[in-house]
């Protein structure tokens, strides 16, 4: 399904049952919603009850490339007007790495519209102003295929690349398919945020995630996260950078347990 977002046009599905309550999932840089296709797969038994939102952020998947400058504060406000635009009050809200940032920024932002917050392998503030420029200047000079080996490898532990090589290329080919625009326009967004000022005003249940060989976002990113919101938790799973893929079955019972109880 296609919405008309912000003027920009975003891709979006829905899994599960109309009237449950709605989780909405927000994916990292350079992916799209195929990677919740795990949690997807799960609609039935671990998230039995709910209703999983996925969409594409916009320059990725199969939404449009942005017309404007990408914020993060941007990204939110796409979550917010598609879910006016589906007519939903209040969700819980998933995100991984921007899409974390993007649950933040909720949270802090717009508390009367989610119930629970899981922010997984995310950071307040993601990396520094020169790792995004090189990036951007790379990627601008040479493409996506430049940087691809070393997202691969930091999306994921070698063993899970040894082991899952069809999920593997999966993704290496959509990050390999995401418009060069979409992808810059995400990374200035990251270079560009910091929301270690805010992240004590969220208020809602959140559920903090690490991967023990994530060296993206660190478990010391993630503690300082679960340190600093006031009613949050984390937890650390064995996985790289896209935890939710590597350690679905854990993922998906931690945060479908967490909405629940919390």
């Amino acid at each position: 399904m296609f919405a008309d977002v912000n003027g920009t046009t975003i891709y979006y599905e829905l899994h599960g049952p109309a009237r449950a309550p709605v989780l909405a999932l927000c994916h990292s840089l350079g992916t799209s919603s195929i990677l919740w296709n795990r949690q997807v797969a799960a609609a039935a038994e671990a998230f039995s009850g709910m209703r999983l939102l996925t969409y594409d952020l916009r320059g990725h998947g199969r939404s449009a490339v942005s017309a404007v400058d990408v914020s993060v504060e941007l990204l939110a406000s796409d979550v917010l007007a598609l879910l006016d635009q589906l007519n939903i009050e209040r969700v819980d809200v998933a995100g991984v790495s921007i899409g974390g940032l993007v649950g933040q920024w909720l949270g802090s932002c717009a508390p009367g519209r989610l119930r629970h917050l899981v922010l997984s392998n995310t950071a307040a503030k993601l990396g520094t102003t020169e790792m995004w420029n090189t990036r951007i200047a790379t990627v601008t000079e040479h493409g996506l295929s430049a940087i691809v080996d070393g997202a691969i490898g930091r999306a994921f532990t070698s063993a899970f690349i040894e082991r899952e090589s069809d999920i593997v290329n999966q993704f290496r080919r959509v990050l390999l398919d995401t418009p060069v625009a979409g992808y810059i326009g995400a990374c200035r967004a990251l270079r560009d945020a910091d929301l270690r000022p805010s992240v004590r005003e969220i208020a809602v249940p959140t559920l903090v995630l690490t991967g023990d060989a994530d060296v993206v976002t660190t478990i010391d990113d993630a503690q300082w996260l679960a340190d600093n919101i006031p009613r949050a938790t984390t937890t650390t799973l064995h996985a790289g950078h896209l935890a939710n893929v590597e350690a679905a079955a854990q993922f998906n019972r931690l945060v479908s347990q967490f909405i629940r109880d919390a």
